[in-house]
């Protein structure tokens, strides 16, 4: 399931991200690599401000979109 579906306050563990390698590369940079853990601290309009690793970190809809868990 994308990252978007994920209910605020709830912990997944990524498994899968899709993308271009640019994009792929650009959220490893923030911290969304496979097997680690992510947050939803809140949603709005699809928008997601996400808990990772010691960070809180904002992505649109389509970005979380290619984040699988």
């Amino acid at each position: 399931m994308p990252l978007s579906m994920a209910k605020p306050g709830e912990t997944v563990t990524i498994r899968k991200i899709t993308g271009r390698d640019e994009v792929r590369q650009h959220l490893a940079e923030l911290g969304f690599v496979v097997d680690a853990a992510v947050t939803v601290v809140s949603e709005l309009a699809g928008n997601l401000i996400l808990q990772v690793k010691d960070s809180r970190v904002a992505l649109d809809r389509s970005m979380a979109n290619r984040i699988l868990f």
